[in-house]
C-alpha cells in the first residue's frame, strides 16, 4: 500500500488516502507521497517476546512492588502474625481494586491452600485488616479494611503482575511446602538483587516473616537442606543476613 495525494478537477481540493500502486498510476492528478528519512529508518515493530532487557525490568518492578507490600504490612499486621495469613495479606493487597474489593478464584485459593482454611481468614479479621467473606460463592469476594490500600501506586493490573511474581518468587521458587518456609523464600526473593551476594538486615527478616531470629535461622538452614540457598551467614556484629543461591548447573555434552 502507498500513501497518495490526489487533486480534484478545480485544483482546490486535495485527498489523502492508502491507496495500492495500480490504483495510483491509473488515477489522474494523483502523486505518490515518497517515504521521509525517519520513516525509513524506524524499525519494524517484532511480534516476538520483549528484548531480555525489558523482561528483566519487568522482574525488578514486580520484586520491588512485594518488598514495598510486605515492608507494609510488617507494620500493618501485628508482630506474630503466622506465615499463612500474611502471604494471604500480600495476595489481597495486591488484588485490591480501587474500593479495596478482592475476587479470589477458586485455582488462586486450591494453589495456595487456604479454601479449607479458615483459620487464616479468622486471623485477619481479628486483626480488623479485612472482612470474612462468603465461602459460599465462588470466586470468593473479599472486603479489606486497610484504608491505606486505597493508596497504592501503580495500577491495579501491574500489582496483579507482582502477585503473580508472589506465587512463584523467582529465583527462590518453592513446590508446595510449608507457609513459614514460602514466607521466607518470597522476602529473601523480594532482596535479591544482581550480585552473586545478597543481603539485608536480621531485623528486618525477623518482622517480615513474624518470626524470632532464632526460628529465621532455622528457616534459612532449611532452605540450604533443600538446595533454595547455597549457604547465608549472620554478621552478628552488623545484625546482617548474607545468603548465596546456587549455582546453575552447565549443560553437559551428549
Amino acid at each position: 500500500m502507498l500513501l497518495a495525494l490526489t487533486r480534484d478537477r478545480s485544483g482546490r481540493a486535495w485527498r489523502l488516502a492508502d491507496t495500492c500502486a495500480a490504483c495510483a498510476a491509473a488515477t489522474s492528478n494523483t502523486a505518490v507521497v515518497p517515504d521521509t528519512l525517519s520513516g525509513s529508518l524506524r524499525p519494524h515493530a517484532s511480534p516476538g517476546p520483549p528484548p531480555p532487557a525489558r523482561r528483566s525490568h519487568a522482574g525488578v518492578q514486580e520484586r520491588e512492588r512485594v518488598r514495598e507490600m510486605l515492608t507494609y504490612l510488617g507494620t500493618a499486621l501485628p508482630r506474630f502474625t503466622s506465615p499463612a495469613a500474611r502471604l494471604l495479606a500480600v495476595q489481597c493487597a495486591l488484588r485490591a481494586d480501587t474500593r479495596a474489593h478482592v475476587r479470589l478464584s477458586a485455582g488462586l485459593l486450591r494453589g495456595m491452600r487456604l479454601r479449607q482454611n479458615r483459620d487464616v481468614w479468622l486471623e485477619l479479621a481479628h486483626a480488623g485488616w479485612l472482612e470474612l467473606p462468603d465461602v459460599r460463592t465462588l470466586p470468593w469476594q473479599v472486603r479489606l479494611l486497610d484504608a491505606t490500600v486505597l493508596d497504592q501506586a501503580p495500577g491495579r493490573r501491574t500489582r496483579c503482575r507482582a502477585a503473580d511474581w508472589a506465587l512463584r518468587p523467582v529465583p527462590l521458587v518453592l513446590p508446595a511446602t510449608a507457609p513459614a518456609l514460602r514466607l521466607t523464600a518470597l522476602v529473601l526473593a523480594a532482596h535479591t538483587g544482581a550480585r552473586p551476594e545478597h543481603s539485608t538486615d536480621m531485623d528486618i527478616l525477623t518482622r517480615l516473616c513474624g518470626h524470632s531470629p532464632q526460628q529465621t535461622g532455622e528457616l534459612l538452614d532449611r532452605l540450604v537442606t533443600t538446595r533454595t540457598l547455597r549457604a547465608w551467614h549472620h554478621n552478628r556484629e552488623t545484625d546482617a543476613v548474607f545468603w548465596q543461591l546456587p549455582q546453575p548447573q552447565a549443560r553437559t555434552p551428549t
